[in-house]
């Protein structure tokens, strides 16, 4: 198989180690001319997709399909237009997009299907949280606790509070589930979960849970409602909280996620580019084969200073220029890194697994050993 992958920053990261992984031969498109994929595809093009048609044609001249691993609708609809005009699959459902794209029309999707969600403000009390409503994941989420914090929040706002969805602020662990299929045959992963740091963004992805039998099917019930209700082709991932024993959906995404199909991929051997590709190319709903043993996963973000170590969310690595995937890295299975001996500060997505979760923390703790050992030995110089 080769594919084109357009975009290289996150999701363009977790498209190409998926390619990686399946053996695929992947071009990697972006305007920019330096990205973090870059390093982890076959060929690179630049090429600004919404601009030069004729050029993007050129680069994915012979590809089986394209994926978007971007979320400027212009580009968007520039990728769509140029697809159809060669007649190359492009795995990009507009229709589920244009409702996730948006969290409010995504909170109004849940509200027709009987999704349980937060509750909205001001039918909620404080503490809530805001949130850009056509801004994916964590980008600009402000936790509001006072009265005095709201009435600065509108006030600073004004009339943009339109494109804001404030809702009420809950505690408790946060997972989420990819869900791949078309044409109403639809199939949900495996559940992992999330931890964020202190700007709500996802630092840490674990595999596999273990949370009761009755939750896992609440949820997987939950992503497959929603994926009817939107006609999915393709992908989606849904990212709930549980709540005093309750689980509430925060968002949806109908596009490839970064980080957890990685460490889905590394816990059950599913790969969901593959999947993606028996949609697109074979215009096959998925066969997902039967996973009789789950490997332990913790997937994580580090930056590291002569300072030491700090555990952050995916924005760290989305900031460097090049990422290069080596195997066994200071004793993790994986890093995607661009660390080069002696030079501070370095980043990395560390991917450390073992036969069970427990072995997995046990080999994760001898890895964050060895890192704290080259940070005194370049220290010292």
């Amino acid at each position: 198989m080769r594919g084109a992958i357009v975009g290289g920053k996150l999701q363009g990261v977790e498209a190409a180690f998926l390619a990686h992984e399946a053996g695929w031969e992947a071009v990697l498109i972006d305007k920019r001319p330096r990205v973090p994929a870059a390093g982890l595809c076959r060929s690179f093009v630049q090429c600004d997709v919404a601009q030069d048609a004729a050029a993007l044609r050129r680069a994915v001249a012979g590809v089986d399909f394209i994926l978007p691993a971007l979320e400027d609708t212009t580009a968007l609809r520039a990728l769509k237009e140029s697809a159809a005009a060669v007649g190359i699959p492009l795995a990009y459902d507009a229709g589920a997009y244009f409702v996730t794209h948006s969290k409010k029309r995504s909170n109004r999707l849940f509200q027709r299907l009987g999704i349980p969600m937060p509750r909205s403000w001001p039918q909620c009390g404080l503490p809530i949280v805001a949130k850009p409503s056509a801004q994916s994941g964590s980008q600009g989420v402000v936790k509001i606790g006072t009265q005095q914090e709201l009435d600065d929040f509108v006030r600073r706002t004004g009339p943009a509070l339109e494109h804001w969805v404030l809702q009420e602020y809950l505690e408790g662990p946060s997972y989420s589930m990819e869900v791949l299929g078309h044409a109403g045959r639809y199939v949900a992963l495996q559940v992992t979960e999330l931890e964020m740091d202190r700007d709500y963004d996802c630092k840490r992805v674990v595999a596999p849970v273990e949370i009761p039998e009755l939750l896992g099917r609440q949820l997987r019930k939950m992503s497959l409602a929603i994926a009817r209700g939107l006609r999915l082709t393709g992908i989606m991932d849904v990212e709930f909280i549980v709540h005093e024993g309750t689980a509430k959906v925060l968002e949806i995404d109908a596009r490839l996620p970064s980080q957890t199909p990685t460490a889905v991929y590394q816990s059950t051997g599913i790969n969901m580019l593959e999947l993606l590709g028996e949609i697109y190319v074979s215009d096959k709903a998925p066969v997902v084969p039967l996973v009789t043993a789950l490997r332990g996963v913790i997937y994580e973000h580090v930056r590291v200073s002569p300072d030491g170590m700090e555990f952050r969310g995916e924005h760290i690595i989305g900031e460097v220029d090049s990422l290069e995937l080596v195997p066994e890295f200071f004793g993790a299975d994986l890093g995607l890194t661009n660390y080069r001996a002696s030079v501070f500060p370095w980043v990395a997505t560390l991917i450390t697994t073992g036969d069970n979760l427990k072995q997995a923390w046990l080999k994760r703790e001898q890895v964050i050993s060895h890192i704290s050992d080259r940070i005194l030995r370049d220290r010292r110089g």
